[in-house]
């Protein structure tokens, strides 16, 4: 559930899932998790042992599991479903004193509605495309899908008050003691007009930020941080940034240029060509 801001500052990617945690906190597992998903590296077919192996010997997934395998691990389609960051971000205010934050989105129009296995086998024998096709159909007929976007605060600092560190994604923050605050809404008003420049080349980071929101310490965050451009950089291209889907509505120029797929020089109109590097003396 990634959604992209087109602030007035730059872009910032709000990068999450539907579920409000996930399966591990330390972002080393990651590549070995992914690997229990996938199908057998010699037969190439699906064993679900792979993944229950990796999930035993690795108990901080047991809260993600509870909700995989509940009621709600199947959304019936994207408009009934939740959002969430997940990890634990932090907002610093111009005096420099920063708060924790989590982020969820919640939908307005229609209840949450999820799938059970037999549902979802049924629909998905015929129609492997049902939730972006109900998401489409919505906003074409005009019941454009809203979401509130919510945030839980904290202060950063030590809390010695509470049994779990509130910097663990496989953790919930109670929300009788750290309640859901509404900040904002989403509404979903228009399709693509061409569903691959739009949406297929959109490309997300945990990294797109802009003053004022920044990371926590949490470790699986900054691993994200770390690998999600670099996934951008290898699966869209080097300069990912520079699609139209992908690039601030506001220009700010700076010296990062070059590499593959340049589209164009991105530099100030006052900015001496031949200076691309700063501070300068000579129009840089």
């Amino acid at each position: 559930f990634a959604v992209k801001f087109y602030t007035e500052d730059g872009n910032w990617d709000l990068v999450g899932n539907n579920l409000k945690i996930f399966f591990i906190r330390d972002p080393l597992k990651f590549p070995d998790m992914v690997h229990s998903f996938r199908p057998d590296p010699v037969t190439n077919v699906s064993d679900p042992e792979r993944q229950f192996d990796f999930f035993a010997n690795s108990p901080e997934a047991t809260h993600m599991v509870t909700f995989v395998f509940s009621p709600w691990g199947i959304p019936a389609n994207y408009r009934q479903m939740q959002g969430s960051g997940v990890n634990t971000y932090k907002w610093v205010n111009k005096e420099g004193k920063a708060m924790l934050v989590k982020y969820h989105w919640e939908p307005l129009k229609v209840p949450i509605r999820n799938l059970t296995q037999k549902e979802a086998n049924e629909i998905q024998a015929k129609n492997y495309s049902h939730a972006t096709q109900d998401l489409y159909e919505a906003i074409e007929r005009g019941d454009y899908p809203e979401w509130e976007l919510c945030v839980q605060m904290m202060s950063d600092d030590e809390h010695p008050e509470l049994d779990f560190d509130p910097l663990d994604p496989t953790k919930l923050w109670d929300a009788k003691r750290f309640p859901f605050m509404p900040v904002g809404k989403m509404v979903l008003n228009r399709n693509p007009e061409n569903y691959f420049a739009e949406v297929e080349q959109a490309a997300f980071g945990t990294g797109v930020l802009v003053d004022g929101l920044d990371f926590s310490d949490d470790k699986l965050l900054q691993g994200r941080t770390f690998s999600y451009s670099d996934t951008q950089r290898y699966r869209v291209g080097t300069n990912y940034l520079q699609l139209p889907i992908n690039a601030p509505k506001k220009h700010v120029a700076t010296n990062q240029r070059d590499g593959q797929m340049t589209y164009f020089v991105d530099r100030a109109p006052e900015q001496n060509p031949h200076v691309n590097y700063e501070p300068s003396s000579i129009g840089g």
